[in-house]
C-alpha cells in the first residue's frame, strides 16, 4: 500500500534538501589573524588626574589641583607646605615632613590652609617635631609649633586622614569646629596644645596633650588622653569614645554614649549635659558621671561627692566614699553605695526598686518624697529614710530600720 506524504511536509523536505546542498555564505567571517599587537586603550594616571610632585619645602600650592610628596621633607625654615588655593589633593605619599627649627615657637606649620578655602584632602603620611614633655606638663623643644592649622576662619569641606603627628608645641590638626571638617584615622602624640580638633572626629587617638585632646562637634570611636585639659569633647555626640585627663573632665559631650571617662582634680569622669548612656565614669576627686539622664551607666566618684548626679538614673549603678553613690530627683532600678563615713547608698526625690547600701554612713537610701519597692541597708545609720515607703525593706546593725511619716507595707 502506498503513502501519499502531505503536501506542506514534502515542501520542507525539498527545502531542507535544497539548502543542505549549497555552501553557505550568509555568515561568512573575517581572517581570525589579528592585524598586529594590541595597543594602549587606557588613560594613564597623569592624564587622568595630573598629579604635581613635592621634593623641597618650603613649597606654596597656589593652584588646584593634585599634589604628591616624592620624597621625605626636612624643613629648615617656619612653614613646610602651604595650601593657598581651594580644591587641592595632598597625598603625602606615606612620607614625612619634619623639622630642625632650634625652636619650635618660631617653627611655624608643617602643612599650613590659608584663610577661606574650600574642598581639601589631606591623606597617607606622617608629620614630626621634636618638642617632648618633660613629665611635669612642660613642652619644649625643636621643629613644628603646629602639624595641620589654618589661618583665620575655618575652612570648608576639608578632610584630614590617615595622618600621624608627633612633637609638635600647640597643635596636632587644628580644623575648628565649623564648615564639615573632617579627621579620620589620625593620630597625635606629644602635642603641647590641643590635639586634634576639627567638626567631625572619627577612629582618632590623641596622647600626652598639654591641653585638650580630642575636641570636636561630633566625635566616633576616638580615644583621648590629656595632661590638663579635656580627654574627649564633643558639643554635640560623643560614641563609643575614651577620654581621661589628669586635671580636668574625661568626656564632656551633651550626649555620651558607650563612653569611659576619667576626671581629674575636682572633675567628672563624664558629664553630659543631656544623656548618658551605657557609660562608665570614675574621678578622683569629683562625681563619677554627670547627666541629666543617665541611663545604664556605672559611676564612681571620690569624697562628698556621687557616684552618679543626674536628674534621672535609670539602671545605674554608684558608688562613693562620703558623699552619696547615686543622687537623683527620680531613681529607677538602680544600686547605690557609699564606702565611707558620713556617706549614703543612694538620694533622691522618688526612688523605685532600688538598692541602697551604706557602711559606716547617714542612710542606705534616702527618699525626700517616695521609697517604693526598695531596700535600703546601713550598718550605724538609717537604713530607708522617706516620706512615703511603699513596699520596702529597711534594716540596719546598729540604727533605725525606717525613719518615715508613712510605712505602707514596708518591714
Amino acid at each position: 500500500m502506498k503513502i501519499k506524504m502531505p503536501a506542506q511536509i514534502a515542501g520542507l523536505s525539498l527545502l531542507f534538501t535544497v539548502f543542505s546542498l549549497q555552501p553557505s555564505t550568509a555568515f561568512a567571517q573575517g581572517s581570525l589573524i589579528p592585524p598586529g599587537p594590541p595597543g594602549a586603550t587606557m588613560l594613564t594616571l597623569s592624564q587622568v588626574q595630573p598629579r604635581t610632585p613635592i621634593s623641597s619645602v618650603p613649597f606654596t600650592i597656589a593652584q588646584s589641583g593634585s599634589y604628591y610628596l616624592a620624597t621625605n621633607l626636612v624643613c629648615t625654615v617656619s612653614n613646610a607646605i602651604i595650601i593657598a588655593a581651594s580644591d587641592v589633593s595632598l597625598d603625602l605619599n606615606g612620607f614625612t615632613i619634619s623639622s630642625t627649627v632650634a625652636n619650635a615657637a618660631n617653627g611655624g606649620t608643617a602643612i599650613l590652609l590659608s584663610r577661606g578655602l574650600n574642598y581639601i584632602s589631606i591623606a597617607n603620611g606622617f608629620i614630626q617635631g621634636g618638642v617632648t614633655n618633660n613629665g611635669s606638663g612642660v613642652y619644649s623643644g625643636s621643629g613644628f609649633g603646629n602639624g595641620i592649622s589654618i589661618v583665620g576662619t575655618s575652612p570648608a569641606n576639608v578632610t584630614v586622614s590617615r595622618v600621624s603627628i608627633s612633637g609638635c608645641l600647640n597643635f596636632g590638626i587644628y580644623l575648628g569646629l565649623a564648615n564639615s571638617t573632617v579627621v579620620d584615622s589620625c593620630t597625635a602624640r606629644t602635642i603641647g596644645g590641643t590635639g586634634i580638633e576639627a567638626s567631625t572626629i572619627k577612629q582618632a587617638l590623641a596622647f600626652d596633650c598639654g591641653d585638650d585632646a580630642i575636641f570636636g562637634y561630633q566625635v566616633y570611636d576616638c580615644q583621648g588622653e590629656s595632661n590638663s585639659g579635656l580627654g574627649v569633647f564633643a558639643n554635640a555626640m560623643a560614641q563609643n569614645c575614651y577620654g581621661s585627663s589628669s586635671s580636668f573632665i574625661g568626656v564632656e559631650a551633651y550626649t555620651a554614649q558607650n563612653c569611659i571617662g576619667y576626671g581629674g582634680g575636682n572633675n567628672a569622669g563624664v558629664d553630659a549635659r543631656n544623656t548618658a548612656l551605657n557609660c562608665a565614669g570614675t574621678s578622683s576627686g569629683a562625681d563619677g558621671i554627670d547627666a541629666y539622664t543617665a541611663e545604664n551607666c556605672y559611676g564612681s566618684g571620690a569624697g562628698a561627692n556621687y557616684g552618679i548626679n543626674a536628674y534621672t538614673a535609670q539602671n545605674c549603678y554608684g558608688t562613693t566614699t562620703s558623699g552619696y553613690g547615686i543622687n537623683a530627683d527620680t531613681a529607677l532600678n538602680c544600686y547605690g553605695y557609699a564606702t565611707g563615713s558620713g556617706g549614703s547608698g543612694l538620694s533622691a526625690l522618688t526612688a523605685q526598686n532600688c538598692y541602697g547600701y551604706s557602711v559606716a554612713g547617714n542612710y542606705g537610701i534616702y527618699a525626700s518624697d517616695v521609697a517604693s519597692g526598695c531596700y535600703g541597708y546601713c550598718t550605724a545609720g538609717i537604713g530607708i529614710n522617706a516620706f512615703i515607703v511603699n513596699v520596702c525593706h529597711g534594716a540596719t546593725s546598729t540604727g533605725t530600720a525606717f525613719s518615715t511619716t508613712h510605712n505602707v507595707n514596708s518591714y
